[in-house]
């Protein structure tokens, strides 16, 4: 499967620990979802999806983001912000999300090939078209996180897309040293290009957030982990020169 992720400060043992929870998780939400999925399909499944999350290239779009995706749903499913369907829903979501992750592709472009191929591999699971539906939209909600957005298919999901939008920017709250390594992260993602041009467009995306009357969706993101996502984004905004 290829390692699963980059961070070097990361211990071999938790990695592993994550990477047989993930599995657990992947393969308990595919028994509902696909129940007439034969084993060694849903087990490819999640193979192929671990292989994507593993490329060379990636450094915060890797296996920890899906990690911590994960674990930020189960968060905010613990704080009542979601049902287990629609908790389930959110995880599956996430595992596409950013399966497709080409940082020199145009905008917008990873999100729809990552919604296209979660639609055909859930498709081929057996997975209800409606449940399809929903999850091919909250993966297009990626493209400009925005979690009102006019989408039908997740008209009756106005709490999974919620719950789903705050645990995609959970990095946004995270402690100050990984908050800082996410920002290297990505920068070390996107060194092809020039400093100056880098730090105006990541300016742009996070000066993007920080003009929203509210950062998260969900009351226990408010309340939890709104202040710190504003003090992490304000001060790399001061390191790039914003």
């Amino acid at each position: 499967m290829g390692a699963i992720w980059h961070s070097g400060d990361v211990p071999t043992a938790h990695r592993d620990d994550a990477l047989a929870r993930l599995c657990e998780s992947w393969h308990a939400d595919a028994r509902v979802l696909a129940p007439d999925a034969p084993h060694p399909l849903r087990t490819a499944e999640v193979d192929h999806l671990l292989a994507g999350w593993s490329e060379p290239h990636r450094r915060y779009h890797d296996v920890r983001h899906l990690v911590e995706v994960i674990g930020a749903v189960a968060e905010l499913e613990e704080a009542g912000e979601t049902d287990a369907v629609g908790a389930r829903l959110a995880r599956v979501a996430g595992w596409y999300h950013d399966l497709a992750y080409d940082p020199r592709a145009a905008p917008g472009s990873n999100e729809h090939r990552s919604a296209t191929v979660a639609r055909d591999h859930l498709n081929t699971l057996g997975v209800a078209r409606g449940t399809v539906d929903v999850v091919e939209a909250l993966i297009l909600m990626t493209v400009d996180h925005d979690a009102a957005g006019d989408r039908p298919a997740l008209a009756s999901r106005r709490h999974t897309a919620a719950v789903f939008h705050d645990a995609d920017l959970w990095i946004l709250s995270a402690p100050e040293s990984r908050y800082r390594e996410y920002a290297v992260q990505v920068r070390a993602e996107y060194a092809h290009v020039p400093d100056d041009l880098f730090a105006r467009a990541r300016a742009g995306i996070l000066g993007d957030f920080t003009g929203r009357a509210q950062l998260y969706r969900t009351g226990h993101a408010r309340t939890q982990w709104e202040g710190r996502a504003r003090a992490n984004v304000a001060a790399e905004l001061r390191r790039l020169g914003a």
